[in-house]
């Protein structure tokens, strides 16, 4: 299979989101964990060459969305390319949430980390348990800020818009906040 162009949200609102980012990203890319003394799992980590880290958006903090009595999510937007298909892509991310920590719980609800598959390439997926492109991406300004940061000009396969375009007519833009810009 040739590789495809993913795009991947992640985020995070328990424990010390940077190092629950920053450790997903290493996994994500293939890497050991960062913690030597951790074993990696195999349900959890992608094999080297799975997915190749093209760029990343800033790290941006955002209110939460769904349910609003919890603290702030830290997001950011990776773009990858892969060989994998969709479902195996699926599971391999289900895999590494669960084995970084993430425990089942009320839906939008505070997590360790999440990780959801926003786009791939320009297909369109609808699986019970897999929507590409991502069913919500256009109303959530905590992902379409840092995807339209690395990728202003793609377009929504289904909608026809650009996520620039999509970015800046998103309810919630202005909570979206460059991470670095904190006060």
């Amino acid at each position: 299979m040739d590789r495809v162009t993913v795009y991947l949200g992640l985020g995070s609102n328990l424990g010390c989101r940077e190092r629950n980012l920053a450790e997903c990203v290493r996994r994500l890319s293939g890497q050991p964990p960062s913690n030597q003394d951790e074993i990696a799992a195999p349900d959890g980590s992608f094999k080297p060459g799975d997915l190749h880290l093209v760029q990343s958006s800033a790290t941006y903090e955002t209110e939460p969305w769904g349910i609003t009595g919890q603290g702030p999510f830290l997001n950011l937007v990776l773009e990858m390319s892969t060989a994998l298909p969709p479902e195996k892509l699926l599971a391999g991310v289900k895999g590494l949430e669960s084995h970084l920590g993430r425990k089942p719980g009320e839906r939008y609800g505070p997590r360790l980390i999440d990780i959801d598959i926003l786009l791939y390439g320009e297909e369109i997926v609808d699986l019970p348990d897999l929507q590409i492109p991502h069913p919500r991406l256009h109303q959530r300004a905590f992902v379409l800020i840092p995807l339209a940061e690395i990728a202003p000009e793609l377009i929504h396969p289904v909608l026809g818009i650009s996520i620039g375009d999509l970015a800046v007519g998103v309810e919630g833009n202005d909570g979206v906040r460059k991470w670095s810009e904190r006060g």
